[in-house]
């Protein structure tokens, strides 16, 4: 099922054009940034591959334009897969053998793959060898075949789905962080320059509250409220236009977007505040599960208007406010948190 956060934004892909270069271009995570300008440095300075990379967070906070500095930085390829896609240990073979000493494989919705696949990128990720099984039965036979130094480069929405093993195998573990107001303000200046869209700087600063802490979600506003700018503006996104537009656009004072106040009024309404657990969650409002862990309820959370409790998710006193939960129903378990 799609997503509609908000109407009309893919949560999926992001314009290459507004991908930083390097990372004196990349706006935000600061501490991730620190270390890894001291572990590239190492790396290049000791002529060896970059240590395996595990960048984990909700969707559009920077992992792939991270994936592409580091490979930048290095000065080397960077060749792509999707998790999901990496159905055989062929496929994964075909990649490694093809790769040049110290280039980067990046690996998106890691999470995702395989578990055959999985078991036949251990030995590649520490030994920098495949222990590849030729035939069946009696006449099988194990053959290792040797891979460039390489590093891995993985993205995941979902840090808790990897298997033990693998995570272990990730030298350098990166947890994305949600941007500040200020930190998407300065990503949406930068990104209308760099689309030709004159800006005010209260507008670059009501979009940026509005944003869900988020870049993709930052720069697609960003193109929305441009197309109302030059329909119905003057061609400036400032800051009556742009408040104008995300009102259509149906993306309220804080980011919430209709699906996420459709999240809070489901719990309220019909949990009576909650605990209510994901699934029933997910029929009531008609999302896939993963889409609801995935791309909501990470902001929802963040910004204090659910909690994820063992028992389900329960509306916080924030989010009953939110959504003006009637008087009467501010009692029992919907305020226990």
């Amino acid at each position: 099922m799609m997503s509609s956060l908000p109407p009309d934004i893919d949560v999926a892909g992001t314009d290459p054009a507004l991908r930083p270069r390097n990372l004196d271009e990349y706006i935000g995570q600061e501490r991730i940034k620190s270390n890894l300008r001291v572990y590239l440095r190492a790396a290049i300075q000791r002529g060896e591959a970059l240590d395996h990379v595990l960048l984990a967070g909700p969707p559009g906070l920077g992992k792939t334009s991270l994936a592409y500095i580091i490979a930048e930085e290095l000065g080397v390829e960077l060749r792509t897969a999707s998790g999901p896609t990496l159905e055989r240990g062929g496929d994964l073979a075909a990649i490694l053998t093809k790769l040049q000493p110290r280039d980067v494989l990046f690996v998106d919705e890691i999470h995702r793959m395989n578990r055959a696949v999985e078991e036949i990128l251990y030995p590649a990720m520490e030994d920098y060898q495949l222990d590849l099984v030729f035939g069946q039965g009696p006449t099988a036979e194990s053959v290792k075949v040797r891979v460039e130094p390489f590093t891995l480069v993985g993205a995941t929405t979902r840090a808790g789905l990897l298997t033990a093993p693998l995570r272990a195998r990730f030298g350098i573990q990166c947890t994305m962080e949600f941007y500040t107001p200020e930190e998407l303000r300065n990503i949406i200046l930068r990104s209308a320059d760099q689309l030709g869209v004159e800006i005010t700087e209260a507008g670059a600063s009501e979009l940026a509250g509005r944003a869900r802490g988020t870049p993709r979600v930052a720069n697609h506003l960003l193109r929305r409220v441009r197309d109302f700018a030059e329909v119905e503006g003057q061609g400036v996104v400032e800051l009556d236009i742009t408040r104008h537009a995300l009102e259509r656009l149906e993306v309220d004072s804080v980011g919430l977007t209709k699906m996420d106040l459709r999240i809070l009024n489901t719990i309220a309404l019909k949990f009576d505040g909650g605990p209510v657990g994901i699934e029933n969650l997910s029929a009531a409002i008609g999302e896939e599960r993963g889409t609801i862990e995935d791309v909501y309820e990470p902001f929802l959370i963040q910004e204090g208007f659910v909690q994820r409790t063992p028992r389900g998710r329960l509306l916080t006193r924030r989010g009953a406010e939110h959504v003006g939960v009637p008087i009467a129903q501010k009692t029992g378990p919907l305020f226990d948190a």
